[in-house]
């Protein structure tokens, strides 16, 4: 076979490659939680489901969007953080709805203005604009409340971004913030392990999902050149999944001492 028709064999084949690791890339990261909402929505239960893992990957996703205007990363990197916001609002929706569904508890509890219609309380509105207590924070009765503090967050960091722009330590911390965050994201299942000496409700199987895709997204930011906060945390992430997994298996093998703890089922990388 000549030189030339090798390549023109091997340049549609490598555009083909290239493009699936991009679309593997900007929707590989929700797969995840497909059948998470498919089971939450069947059962009607969300307990086993953290928000706060929403909370998490919602701030770092908006700071990677913001981070873009500093710094124009790849595409693909682009809309996998539009993808994973839509993800985790359409997320929150659901466990919403059906958390205060299943509650007996009917006071509302909101981020904005306090709802006048609540016939609960039967009491005048608050003068404050904001009904905000800590104890209740991401806890709220709305999704619409939840939407806002995401509009909230997005408007100040947008602003302070905007003045901040021309600031190389600015843009370069912002980028480090935004995927320190999401590289984060499995520390409390870590820790949740070890305090309760057992990994009760997960699988092998869960976390070497989590393991080949942080790996595979460590990968291709080390290949594509993605600015190196990138792949800095991407091996952070790739170290935490990997001593989960090692929880799972020592924990399963080799039992410890039963310690006193609420059931929680951890199916996913739970805050």
């Amino acid at each position: 076979m000549e030189p030339g028709s090798l390549e023109w064999l091997l340049v549609p084949l490598q555009q083909l490659v290239s493009w699936g690791a991009a679309g593997a890339m900007v929707f590989g990261g929700v797969v995840p939680y497909i059948p998470q909402y498919r089971d939450i929505r069947r059962t009607q239960n969300a307990e086993g489901f953290s928000t706060y893992v929403c909370l998490v990957l919602l701030v770092a996703n908006i700071l990677r969007i913001l981070f873009w205007f500093g710094r124009r990363f790849e595409s693909p990197l682009l809309w996998q953080s539009i993808i994973m916001i839509i993800t985790m609002l359409l997320m929150l929706k659901l466990c919403t709805e059906i958390r205060v569904s299943n509650e007996l508890n009917v006071k509302r509890r909101s981020f904005a203005a306090a709802d006048s219609k609540d016939e609960e309380i039967k009491a005048p509105p608050k003068t404050s604009y904001l009904d905000f207590d800590l104890n209740y924070f991401w806890h709220w009765s709305k999704f619409t409340d939840y939407v806002q503090c995401v509009l909230t967050f997005t408007g100040v960091t947008g602003y302070i971004t905007y003045l901040w722009l021309d600031s190389f330590l600015f843009v370069e911390t912002l980028g480090f913030l935004a995927v320190f965050t999401e590289a984060m994201l499995g520390v409390p299942q870590l820790y949740r392990n070890y305090r309760n000496r057992s990994t009760e409700g997960m699988s092998i199987k869960m976390v070497l999902m989590w393991t080949s895709g942080d790996t595979f997204k460590t990968v291709y930011f080390i290949l594509n050149q993605a600015p190196f906060q990138f792949s800095i945390c991407g091996l952070l992430q790739v170290f935490v999944d990997i001593a989960i997994l090692l929880q799972v298996y020592l924990y399963s093998h080799y039992p410890q001492k039963p310690v006193s703890h609420t059931a929680h089922p951890a199916s996913t990388k739970a805050l």
